[in-house]
C-alpha cells in the first residue's frame, strides 16, 4: 500500500502541513514510520480521510441529476468566437474547461467571476498513476 509523507499528505488534501500535522496529533489522521524514520500516512486511510473530510461549495442549483459529478466554481475565462467557447471554471483546486456553442455561454451569462455548476457525466475517464521505479 502506498504511504505519504505529511507534506505530500497535505498537498493532496489542499491544506498546510501544519494542519496534517495538528489532525495526527489529534488522532484524525493515522502515522507510522518508514524506512528513514520519516512519519507516513497510509494511502488507504489517507483516501477515506480526505472522503469523509471533503468540502465543496453549495450547489446553488435545486435540480435533480443523474450525472454524480458535480463541481461548484467561479467562470475564470471565457474565449469565445462566432460558433464555439471554451468556459474555465475554478471549482476548489481544480480546473475545469468546457467546450461549447458561443449560444449557450451567451445564454448562460457566462463571463468571469459568475457562479457556475460543471456537471460531468462520462462513460469514459482516464484514471493514471504516477510511474513507479
Amino acid at each position: 500500500m502506498p504511504q505519504f509523507r505529511i507534506s505530500e499528505a497535505a498537498g493532496l488534501l489542499g491544506v498546510s502541513d501544519d494542519t496534517v500535522r495538528r489532525w495526527v496529533e489529534a488522532d484524525k489522521l493515522p502515522v507510522a514510520r518508514d524506512a528513514s524514520n520519516r512519519r507516513v500516512i497510509d494511502g488507504a486511510a489517507l483516501a477515506a480521510f480526505a472522503r469523509t473530510h471533503a468540502t465543496a461549495a453549495p450547489d446553488p442549483s435545486d435540480v435533480q441529476r443523474s450525472a454524480r459529478n458535480r463541481m461548484v466554481g467561479l467562470v475564470t475565462s471565457v474565449v469565445a468566437d462566432r460558433v464555439m467557447a471554451q468556459v474555465e471554471i475554478q471549482c476548489g483546486p481544480h480546473r475545469v474547461v468546457s467546450l461549447m456553442s458561443t449560444e449557450a455561454a451567451n445564454d448562460l451569462g457566462l463571463q468571469p467571476g459568475v457562479l457556475a455548476v460543471a456537471v460531468i457525466k462520462s462513460t469514459n475517464v482516464v484514471i493514471e498513476t504516477p510511474a513507479h521505479g
